[in-house]
């Protein structure tokens, strides 16, 4: 379950970097190349099937694959990022930005 204190304030792209401020006054930077190479979307993660079969998640990337286009809130709970390739299927949880942000992720 998501922190409740756990809230985007606001976001830029900075350079090779997408930097977060958060409620809480934290901020985090993750560079554009580990955000994209983090993507939780089936196409670029994998989905599992019943069997425990894993299905995609080697996408081909490209130097347009690191260029951030825009970023969008999807509710009160993630970003969905716009990248060059015109990728944009996948939506980043606050939790999973936090944890990149802090290279947990």
């Amino acid at each position: 379950m998501m922190d409740n204190l756990l809230a985007l304030e606001s976001f830029a792209i900075i350079g090779e970097e997408l930097a977060i401020r958060w409620k809480d006054g934290q901020e985090s930077y993750i560079r554009l190349e580990t955000l994209r190479r983090n993507c939780p979307c089936a196409t670029c993660a994998g989905e599992t099937d019943l069997l425990g079969r894993k299905y995609g998640g080697s996408p081909t990337l490209m130097a347009k694959s690191f260029e951030l286009r825009s970023c969008a809130f999807v509710g009160s709970y993630g970003l969905q990022p716009v990248w060059g390739d015109g990728h944009s299927t996948g939506i980043y949880s606050y939790e999973y930005l936090k944890k990149l942000g802090a290279g947990l992720a």
